[in-house]
């Protein structure tokens, strides 16, 4: 798993900046704790020499007159380590308020005065104040440990002591905090900029008609899908504008071909009338033998155009399909036996493998007898007399499988790839020995592909045209 701090791909939007907001404060930080630090760096003078005492302590011996150690600043004091000495007109000490920690009992000028300098080196602060009235106790010396007294800075000492001005310093921090901002705004601005460039780019090559395009995008998870979307869509506009080229194309060469188609045997029909108005035909068995020619063609023609009305029909949004959850195998039973006279005719061995218990589909049975007529029709029409023809049904989980195959002469390999488009035949092409219209199996495939199912062609040893009708249960 990636870490979030690692890789913003597939990672929320809202997290991505969350944790980059995160990012800036602790950049943030440490750009205050560095002036911070410079502007501690830039005072020329230590100021320890000008500490001043914690003001919530006393440090003044005079403060302590109207208690003598029987008050709250005494008790303050005491609780320091401090203590109080009172002392005669002769320096010596008479009384002791708190614990004393020095041996002196005494003191001379020399030696107060030297206290009261308070150096650094001295182990006690020392302040003394004068006690008025007759009293034995003259003087109020103070003592207080030196390492026990807090310090605090005076601020206005302190810039005294920098190098530069106040100003100087607010100016560089905010100049430092408004830089910072603007690289943050930058980067993050940029990070979401770079997505949708590619976007941009993606939808401008799709607008001009390369619908090939696809995007790759390596950003958080709203931009990820995003991009699935676009390429989602893509797919879907570049296979609509195929099949839509495909069906462009396909109705160019239908044209084509139903042009061809009908010229040849109108061409005929108008020949043969044309020799029996002109008189060419005068015995009865010559103008026997043109009418009947003329009659074939005729049918042919109707048959070629009710073929390309029904495949027009097919194909048009108006269509109505009427798909019923109808027993499959008697129906099959039913139309094998309409087509029984010609496959007698043709004497064809017909082999019918439909098992009895019934078999249940949905399926239109109007399109269902199209498709099987039509390839049962087919096999009579292509192939010799005698061929083996044999049709089966294939319960399976979720369809029933229809196999109508036979073992006679075959499509040729080349036209399976075109089997089912319209105007191909399975014989030699374009050759109307047959009087096929090349409709029938393109037909058969859509009324297959109409109800749910499919219809596919394929081969077995023995059997080299093998067509599987496929309907949905």
């Amino acid at each position: 798993m990636k870490h979030p701090w690692k890789s913003r791909d597939n990672r929320p939007l809202q997290t991505s900046l969350t944790l980059d907001f995160l990012l800036f404060n602790c950049m943030l930080l440490l750009l205050v704790l560095g002036v911070y630090l410079f502007i501690q760096k830039d005072i020329t003078h230590m100021i320890l020499d000008k500490r001043l005492t914690d003001p919530n302590l006393p440090v003044e011996a005079g403060q302590y007159l109207d208690e003598l150690g029987e008050g709250p600043r005494s008790a303050q004091l005491l609780h320091s380590g401090g203590w109080l000495e009172l002392l005669d007109s002769n320096k010596q000490v008479i009384r002791v308020v708190g614990d004393k920690e020095d041996q002196i009992r005494s003191y001379d000028e020399d030696r107060l005065f030297l206290g009261l300098e308070n150096r650094k080196d001295q182990p006690y602060y020392y302040s003394i104040a004068k006690i008025e009235g007759d009293g034995q106790a003259a003087w109020l010396l103070l003592k207080i440990p030196r390492d026990v007294i807090k310090v605090s800075i005076d601020n206005e000492l302190l810039v005294s002591y920098l190098n530069h001005s106040v100003f100087f310093y607010v100016f560089l921090v905010s100049g430092l905090i408004l830089l910072l901002i603007f690289v943050y705004s930058y980067w993050v601005t940029r990070r979401i900029k770079k997505p949708l460039r590619v976007l941009n780019l993606g939808l401008k090559q799709m607008m001009e008609g390369h619908y090939s395009t696809r995007i790759a995008l390596y950003a958080e998870t709203e931009f990820l899908r995003i991009g699935e979307s676009f390429n989602y869509m893509a797919d879907v506009i570049e296979k609509t504008t195929e099949e839509k080229r495909r069906a462009e194309k396909s109705k160019q060469r239908l044209m084509v071909d139903l042009s061809h188609d009908l010229k040849t045997p109108i061409t005929s029909i108008q020949g043969y009338a044309q020799a029996l108005m002109e008189g060419r035909g005068t015995d009865p068995e010559r103008q026997t033998k043109y009418l009947n020619y003329i009659y074939s063609k005729s049918v042919q023609v109707t048959k070629l155009i009710q073929h390309m009305l029904e495949l027009l029909k097919l194909d048009s949004p108006d269509f109505i399909l009427r798909t019923e959850r109808l027993e499959l195998g008697d129906h099959l039973r039913e139309i094998v036996a309409d087509t029984y006279g010609e496959i007698e005719q043709k004497d064809f061995q017909l082999q019918l493998q439909v098992p009895e218990e019934e078999m249940y589909a949905h399926y239109d049975p109007e399109l269902f007898a199209s498709v099987v007529n039509n390839l049962i029709s087919n096999a009579l029409a292509y192939n010799p007399n005698g061929t083996h023809l044999r049709v089966s049904v294939f319960p399976e989980d979720t369809e029933i499988r229809i196999e109508i195959a036979d073992n006679g002469v075959g499509i040729p390999k080349e036209l399976w790839s075109t089997i089912f488009d319209p105007f191909v035949r399975g014989d030699e092409a374009r050759s109307t020995a047959s009087g096929g219209t090349g409709l029938g199996l393109s037909i058969a495939k859509k009324n297959a592909e109409k109800m749910g199912g499919s219809l596919e062609l394929a081969s077995r040893e023995g059997e080299p045209t093998v067509f599987t009708i496929r309907v949905p249960k």
